[in-house]
């Protein structure tokens, strides 16, 4: 038998290995960001076309390679950061250079142009699929440009598995963050299909998140910082109430280099244990750093996945530290239970003068004189006598008779005789005004004697026309020839809006409301490139947009079944929907957007619906093209079969 085991020929061989490395354009965008890097540069910019799968290109002002690196950088296992196998254990850098360049060559079409601020002129080198087309010199600034067109052009396989544009543009914008976000004082500065998506000056950390995530950032996190012997941690984690429902906003680097650890991630979410609704999730943006020969990098080919050597430690540690920080920031409301607040002034009465109180004092005032005029007690009486307007007659008469006594005696003169006959005159008072409700008592119970004790409270009452109830504000009732349907109010409106959209796309014309005043929003500037991949689609819905640049968004009408205060939400939902997006789940990119929408402007549960819309609203379910179905896939209605409600009785 002839032996059946032989070597690979290199091209195969560097193809196999360009899978373990180069799986996607993303994965090339951070092979070359971090290249540029190490290189020392001040300033990088990145250019890509159809998401990296037409053109991916780097440029630097490093301190470019000479000839004979510039040819070497692209064999396989060649590095210049490893020497012995023990510097696998104390990697301080990325990648100069090497390593993934040889891979990357392996799989699409490369042209690299480097210069040396020592030389002359500049090397240029093409290589397609491992073979070298060209090397020439070349004139060029001091640093390297390299460029990588048709990726995956020699594996078709590979190539088909890509995902959709918006997915692949995704994952570019990924990796992008997560070197800027590291490297704050670097320019850097990224164009997709010749439109410019980020310009980011060298700042603080601070100010490179507000860039990348919106200027709003910078309100909705709060800073942490420890420093331990085992760790050192610092960054930043969001305020609770800025939680959101997808894990979006998590990221961990460890001595620079993002990571992925679901162990750590635990440590951040028990210490927002607590201060978070359920199925929310925090943002937090922590970098660490620890001794490189306490870690393990090199467990998985991208150096995502790291090993620690104190994995408990790290916890406890990354835990009482942001615990600490969202107490130490009150991000949580606190008390002051030793603060007199009767002692606390206004912050306008601070600034006014102190004037000294004026006290008026009559010298005059004798205690010991007697008064020479004294009051009437017929003049006293009769004022209160007068305030009795409201008393019924029989109570006013009583109450001048005795008034009337008063005002013949004289003043101070029979006191006694004051109170003679008070027990008879209070008595008679009484007497008349328990007379009066009596009939007032009757009156009211021959009236609603008239009018049945309703079985249900009004707000648990079903509400009908024309045959239709609602139930519990929550379902709407109609009868059938064969028994009852029960719908579902928020699912069939979402039926019938979806259906609604999906007409007016095919159509091109939406039914817009004009706003009296613009509707301004603001967006990071990744969430306004989902919004202009999809601005021809909400046009066609009703949205007319007069400004989607920077990071505003104005608008200055919106489809008419959408209410002005619902805008944001909606787009917001779409924004991490597009983020999020399954590529295989079977709906086109029309189908999302309506779905959205429809879910976003149906009617809520829990909303008391007018008797002539709930009749409208089982009209258009049942003229529906799929009336049993929402858009997502959940049953709109029911149906109850007499026998089944006989069966009950």
């Amino acid at each position: 038998m002839s032996d059946i085991i032989q070597l690979l020929p290199d091209h195969v061989a560097n193809q196999i290995a360009a899978g373990e490395v180069v799986q996607r354009p993303a994965s090339v965008v951070k092979e070359l960001l971090e290249n540029a890097i190490d290189a020392g540069a001040t300033k990088i910019s990145l250019i890509i076309k159809d998401a990296g799968k037409t053109l991916i290109q780097v440029v630097d002002n490093g301190i470019g390679m000479s000839t004979t690196d510039a040819r070497m950088c692209f064999e396989r296992h060649a590095t210049s950061k490893i020497k012995e196998a023990k510097d696998l254990f104390a990697l301080t850098t990325k990648g100069f250079r090497g390593e993934a360049m040889a891979s990357i060559a392996a799989v699409a079409h490369v042209e690299l142009k480097t210069k040396q601020e020592s030389d002359e002129l500049g090397t240029e080198i093409k290589i397609e699929g491992s073979n070298i087309v060209s090397q020439e010199p070349c004139s060029l600034p001091v640093g390297t440009s390299i460029l990588v067109k048709r990726l995956f052009f020699n594996i078709p396989a590979r190539r088909n598995f890509l995902k959709s544009s918006q997915v692949e543009l995704r994952h570019v914008l990924d990796e992008f963050h997560r070197v800027a976000m590291v490297h704050h004082n670097i320019k850097f500065d990224m164009i997709s299909n010749d439109n410019e998506v980020f310009s980011l000056p060298a700042t603080n950390l601070k100010q490179r998140l507000a860039h990348i995530f919106g200027n709003k950032t910078s309100e909705k996190i709060v800073p942490v910082g420890e420093e331990t012997e085992i760790v050192k941690v610092k960054g930043f984690v969001g305020k609770p109430e800025f939680a959101k429902k997808s894990r979006g906003n998590q990221y961990f680097f460890v001595n620079d280099r993002f990571i992925k650890s679901p162990y750590l991630n635990h440590a951040v979410n028990s210490a927002f244990e607590g201060v978070l609704a359920p199925k929310m999730h925090p943002s937090y943006y922590l970098y660490l750093e620890l001794d490189p020969e306490t870690i393990d990098i090199n467990i998985h080919p991208t150096k995502t996945e790291v090993k620690f050597e104190n994995e408990q430690a790290l916890y406890s540690i990354l835990r009482a530290t942001v615990k600490h920080s969202l107490g130490q920031f009150s991000v949580a409301p606190s008390l002051d239970f030793n603060k007199d607040s009767s002692f606390e002034l206004p912050y306008a009465e601070t600034k006014k003068d102190i004037s000294t109180p004026q006290i008026t004092v009559d010298r005059n005032f004798n205690p010991f004189k007697q008064e020479t005029k004294t009051a009437s007690p017929s003049k006293s009486f009769s004022t209160s006598s007068s305030a009795s307007l409201s008393i019924p007659s029989e109570k006013k008469t009583t109450s001048q008779t005795f008034t009337s006594k008063l005002s013949n005696s004289k003043p101070f003169s029979n006191w006694e005789g004051l109170y003679a006959n008070l027990k008879e005159d209070t008595k008679a008072i009484e007497s008349s005004i328990s007379k009066k409700k009596e009939e007032a008592t009757i009156e009211i119970e021959s009236t609603f004697s008239k009018k049945a004790t309703p079985i249900f409270e009004e707000s648990q009452a079903a509400t009908s026309v024309s045959g239709v109830y609602q139930l519990q504000q929550k379902y709407l009732v109609t009868s059938i020839k064969s028994g009852l349907v029960v719908i579902h109010q928020n699912r069939a409106h979402q039926r019938v809006l979806y259906e609604t959209f999906l007409k007016q796309l095919a159509q091109q014309k939406g039914v817009s409301q004009q706003l009296l005043f613009p509707l301004e929003l603001s967006f990071s500037t990744m969430q306004l490139v989902y919004l202009q991949q999809e601005k021809e689609k909400l046009e066609q819905l009703g949205f007319s947009f007069l400004k989607l640049e920077g990071e505003r968004v104005t608008i200055d009408a919106v489809p008419s079944v959408l209410a002005e205060n619902e805008v944001s939400g909606i787009l917001e939902q779409l924004v991490v929907d597009l983020e999020n997006d399954v590529p295989n789940a079977g709906i086109s990119p029309n189908q999302k957007v309506c779905q959205l929408l429809a879910r976003q402007a149906a009617v809520k549960t829990g909303t008391r619906m007018e008797q002539n819309v709930q009749k409208h609203l089982v009209d258009q379910l049942f003229a529906c093209e799929t009336p049993t179905l929402c858009p997502i896939g959940k049953t709109t209605f029911i149906t109850v079969d007499v026998n089944e409600l006989d069966k009950k009785f």
